[in-house]
């Protein structure tokens, strides 16, 4: 009996993961990378002594029996070198002159927040309540069950107007939005659903990877070639083959043909729908649909190499916010917040070897030097850069003493690395920029018109690790069902 045959188009998270359920329950998979190295924003680089991440820095709810955890498990993850947070601290928010410690666990969170701000500890507790509401219920969807306290019904609520109306003090307002830059605060946009996953799962535990995220794709692939499947790089795919309304295949480099009986795509859903021509199914105006739909903003990152032995290792994040930032109207134009990752010392030093600053960059900045081929932009990108870069360390350095003198060399991304190495539109950093006035038009399904051509990845319904690792299931549900995926979620088969 022959078996069903899959083509995934891109080896990011989305792609292998995807790759990984179906190998797992007997498909033929063959997973195609354009670039000469796996991951997408899993990959890193090293310069001398300093490994960096491109686009992983940390991951929330991965503590036993949790939602991560719970997934993770099922891909074989969980023996890479995952390193805890503080839990007293996890993540540090300093607005102006004050600092404001984030703690692990929804009870302490709640106590650290009401001792600094007491008259709002009602507040404080319905905000945690909810966040917790939404986590505990995050595989709802998986066996079902709706009750219309979350999930679709949260897609259609803004989260800034539920924080308005939460939490009165303007000050813990902006505090709770401090960590900000694990997704796009847009006043006008975001989903209630966004807002609380993603900050409930960080509250319940958070997490860094010792060596960098590289290991979660190379893990993922070892385990897909191990079940009979294929992963090729260097494989670009220059178009998606249909016949007669259904998708036969791909091909690759402008001239092999590989057939499948299905097809994923984990790129941004713009270029996957440029992939395919002309088309009895995908009429032009869901074309338009699609590439008209607005993209998040993209990151600015400094990667910087220290000079060994001069500056602590934190073990948590720092977001460095201007007092004076508006934190849900995000001015990509001005450097008012930051975010300060350290990566774990590869040798169990106490000092660090490199940290990364990062910053919102919106695509209208570097654009013009678009068209322009990777390190070929010409000094003015690189001037543009530099500043970006000293503008990151000057709000930075009086809550980390001695990091200028520690510098040793700085690398700088901007949304055109993005563009350029994963085909991200615009560089953006969260995908396609979720609306809650318009849920059935932003969040995407993993369906297209053609029936046996999917999607999967950041763009669909929920960014960051937890959420491309949902999305992945919800993709195979397509081809497996869900009461398969069910089976997986509760048991872990």
């Amino acid at each position: 009996m022959k078996r069903e045959s899959v083509i995934i188009i891109g080896a990011g998270l989305g792609g292998l993961e995807c790759g990984y359920i179906l190998a797992k329950n007997g498909m033929k998979v063959t997973v195609l990378e354009r670039e000469a190295q796996v991951g997408g924003c899993l990959q890193t680089f090293r310069r001398g002594a300093a490994l960096f991440d491109t686009g992983f820095h940390y991951v929330g709810a991965l503590d036993e029996g949790e939602s991560l955890h719970t997934l993770f498990s099922y891909f074989d993850l969980m023996g890479l070198p995952w390193k805890k947070l503080d839990e007293d601290c996890f993540d540090e928010v300093v607005i102006g002159e004050n600092a404001f410690a984030f703690a692990n666990k929804h009870q302490g969170f709640y106590e650290q927040m009401a001792s600094r701000f007491p008259k709002e500890r009602e507040g404080l507790k319905k905000y945690v309540g909810f966040l917790k509401q939404v986590g505990d219920h995050i595989f709802d969807s998986f066996n079902g069950q709706n009750d219309g306290t979350f999930s679709d019904s949260l897609f259609a609520r803004s989260a800034y107007e539920f924080l308005n109306e939460t939490i009165k003090d303007p000050l813990l307002r902006k505090v709770l939005s401090g960590t900000s830059l694990k997704m796009e605060l847009n006043a006008s946009t975001l989903p209630l659903y966004t807002f609380a996953q993603i900050n409930d799962s960080f509250i319940r535990s958070a997490w860094r990877l010792r060596g960098g995220g590289s290991q979660i794709a190379d893990k993922l692939v070892e385990s897909i070639c191990a079940m009979g499947g294929e992963v090729k790089t260097r494989a670009v795919v220059t178009s998606i083959d249909e016949c007669d309304g259904c998708v036969k295949g791909v091909t690759i480099n402008g001239e092999e043909v590989l057939e499948a009986d299905w097809v994923i795509s984990s790129t941004h859903p713009a270029h996957t729908v440029s992939l395919v021509g002309e088309s009895k199914k995908m009429r032009r105006i869901y074309r338009n649909r699609i590439t008209g739909l607005a993209n998040t903003f993209g990151m600015f990152t400094a990667n910087i190499r220290l000079k060994p032995g001069m500056l602590p290792y934190l073990n948590r994040n720092i977001f460095v916010h201007r007092s004076e930032a508006d934190l849900w109207k995000v001015n990509t134009l001005a450097t008012e917040s930051v975010l300060v990752n350290y990566s774990v010392p590869e040798e169990y030093s106490s000092t660090a070897v490199n940290i990364d600053l990062l910053s919102p960059m919106s695509w209208q900045e570097v654009e013009k030097w678009s068209h322009y081929p990777v390190g070929r932009r010409g000094e003015d990108y690189v001037a543009y850069k530099r500043v970006k870069a000293e503008e990151c360390i000057r709000l930075v350095e009086k809550y980390l003493p001695g990091l200028r003198e520690a510098i040793d060399h700085i690398y700088t991304s901007s949304p055109l690395s993005y563009h350029s190495y994963i085909a991200s539109a615009e560089g953006c950093a969260y995908g396609i920029r979720k609306d809650y006035n318009n849920p059935m038009f932003t969040v995407l399904t993993p369906r297209t018109p053609i029936p046996n051509l999917l999607q999967t990845g950041q763009s669909l319904n929920l960014h960051g690790i937890l959420g491309v690792s949902m999305t992945s299931f919800f993709t195979c549900a397509e081809i497996l069902g869900m009461d398969k995926i069910k089976e997986i979620i509760n048991h872990k088969s």
